[in-house]
């Protein structure tokens, strides 16, 4: 008795553990199961996402912005935001909108798009120039979403790669579709077998070969064979949701990968043309070196800077090599270069740079001067809200047709316009009474110097007029302003200043003040610009500059020839490898590659 009394808490407490070990087996093996149930039910496991035949379209682009979220590259929130939302959001309010208007009979007011982007780049796709480049109707509404990237898109098009693989891949996912209801059937035997063995043969295949040169030789026979027993599944009658299901599974995939792609390659295209390339980062960064090395350079003809019977151009820019061109080009075609003097307004970051690059260089007697912006903006801080360089600006102006008319009637316009530090040069050239500014995108082919020469009456301004775009046309972003609405836009890139004239009218004070009267911050600029130099521009004949080559596939290389300056506005500058191959020629005779700090840094657009 007393030994079976000892035995009794042992014997409970291996039965306790044995029920414990019992419940972790039977645990373990739900776990599993459980999952897998979960997966085939609709569970979101890290390396599978299940796509829903019935999810309505906002649900696939959520998803697709999910992606783009956790995959794209790291930027500022406001502009990735404005890129993975923008077909989104400009597709619903915009349909709505035009619906609306069209029922009351009011006319469809241009939509304004500022590109996303700080350094000016824009491009000008009209109708006529988008279909010389074969792009038919849905490129020209993609263009209106993405600019000119859906242009280069076009025109940079390569042969699908790899086809063959795919094609079996497609075959592979059709093929598992019918297999489970053809499985069920036993009077089709013979066809599962043979669905099961080419779904075998293709999976086989597809694991040893990502690419078409990997494949075996035979792989043409399996994939007829593969087709016809596909062809054969289609025939028999079997229960279609489970086909149904996967084949719209395969849809809405492919459906959502080329949404996803689509909206990445515009983002990466866009990234492109905002980042610095390395080789101009190497350039400036070695100049800026060599700047506080050498400390042999202390030679300005201050003389010179101030004397208003000179010829005086003002470029702003922190592109060192872009700035270069420009002033290389006007010397070259310049009848008497010792009278022109270039006053290159740059940032901090590049001042260094830009100053070593112009000490080190002679330009057929002109002089350069390099001024940091920065530092003058200081004067001026209680008159302006500035704190740094800025480029002129590009804007995208997007016409919209009637609901019903095809996509390829749109049009698209795009203007450069002045910037907020064009309006400080009264004040930081007080000696001058008339200044040509130059983009430092253009790139001069003829002599400049009748420039000097013109009778402008009362007007402020000489510039190119672009009629296709006028105030009345924006009339919905002007708020209660008063203005012409048969007055036209102009363009920056080549404009004849009487500095007098300015100083006179108060055109800066006028420009601030219509700044912060703009309630739109993004078009603020434009519009502010627009509303300042109403009926005080002096219109320059078209052939004296000609737009459009940063964007434009259409151009004539007769037009080109003929003009006296060449624009590259648009998101392709001839310095990037987006370029425009076939414009980069004119710009490129004017750059110095013999340079050594160009070798160095492999500075080659």
């Amino acid at each position: 008795m007393k030994g079976g009394g000892g035995g009794g808490p042992a014997k409970r407490r291996w039965r306790g553990l044995a029920f414990g070990v019992l419940f972790l087996v039977i645990l373990s093996m739900l776990v599993p199961l459980g999952f897998l149930l979960g997966i085939h039910n609709g569970f979101h496991s890290s390396g599978f996402v299940p796509l829903q035949h019935n999810s309505p379209s906002g649900d696939r682009t959520r998803h697709v912005d999910n992606i783009v979220r956790k995959l794209g590259p790291t930027l500022p929130k406001d502009i990735l935001k404005r890129f993975v939302h923008e077909a989104k959001n400009e597709t619903s309010s915009t349909n709505a909108t035009w619906k609306s208007q069209q029922k009351k009979g009011v006319p469809i007011p241009p939509q304004v798009v500022l590109q996303p982007f700080s350094n000016k780049t824009i491009s000008k796709d009209s109708g006529k120039a988008v279909m010389k480049g074969g792009v038919d109707g849905s490129v020209g509404l993609c263009e209106l979403k993405y600019g000119s990237y859906c242009i280069w898109r076009e025109e940079n098009r390569e042969d699908m790669k790899d086809s063959t693989v795919k094609k079996l891949k497609d075959q592979l996912f059709v093929a598992r579709a019918y297999f489970p209801s053809v499985a069920k059937m036993p009077a089709q035997n013979k066809l599962s077998r043979e669905l099961k063995q080419n779904i075998q043969e293709l999976e086989h295949v597809l694991s040893e070969s990502t690419i078409d040169a990997d494949l075996p030789p035979r792989i043409q026979k399996n994939s007829e064979r593969m087709e016809a027993a596909i062809a054969g599944a289609k025939s028999v009658t079997v229960d279609c949701n489970n086909v149904d299901k996967k084949l719209r599974q395969i849809f809405d995939l492919t459906e959502d990968e080329a949404n996803f792609h689509m909206k990445q390659s515009a983002f990466l295209y866009q990234l492109a043309v905002q980042t610095m390339p390395k080789s101009h980062h190497c350039l400036s960064m070695r100049l800026t070196v060599e700047f506080f090395r050498d400390d042999s350079f202390d030679k300005e003809l201050t003389e010179k800077l101030s004397d208003p019977t000179l010829q005086h151009y003002v470029i702003f820019s922190s592109n060192v090599i872009a700035s270069s061109v420009v002033i290389n080009s006007t010397v070259m075609h310049a009848k008497e270069s010792t009278n022109q003097v270039f006053h290159v307004l740059t940032d901090g970051q590049n001042y260094y740079a830009m100053k070593y690059w112009f000490l080190m260089n002679t330009f057929k007697g002109a002089v350069v001067q390099v001024l940091n912006i920065e530092q003058l903006i200081l004067d001026y801080s209680d008159k302006t809200t500035l704190s740094h360089l800025n480029s002129p600006l590009e804007f995208r102006v997007s016409f919209h047709n009637s609901d019903n008319a095809p996509a390829m009637h749109n049009r698209t316009q795009y203007i450069s316009i002045f910037s907020h530090s064009h309006y400080l040069l009264p004040e930081l050239f007080k000696n001058l009474g008339k200044v040509v500014v130059l983009d430092d995108d253009v790139v001069v082919q003829q002599d400049l110097s009748t420039l000097w020469k013109l009778n402008m009456g009362q007007k402020v301004m000489g510039a190119v007029q672009i009629c296709s775009v006028r105030l009345g046309q924006l009339e919905s972003y002007f708020g209660d302003s008063s203005f012409n609405k048969d007055s036209c836009s102009w363009m920056s890139g080549l404009n004849v200043i009487d500095l007098v004239k300015w100083r006179e009218l108060g055109i800066s004070e006028t420009y601030w003040k219509l700044v912060k009267k703009v309630s739109m911050k993004e078009e603020s600029s434009v519009l502010a610009s627009m509303l300042t130099f109403q009926d005080l521009i002096y219109t320059l004949d078209s052939e004296w500059i000609i737009s459009g080559l940063g964007h434009d596939y259409g151009i004539s290389l007769e037009s080109i020839k003929k003009a006296a300056v060449l624009h590259y506005n648009g998101n392709m500058k001839p310095w990037l490898e987006l370029g425009i191959h076939r414009y980069k020629v004119y710009w490129k005779k004017f750059l110095n590659r013999e340079n050594k700090f160009l070798n160095e840094c492999n500075v080659n657009p």
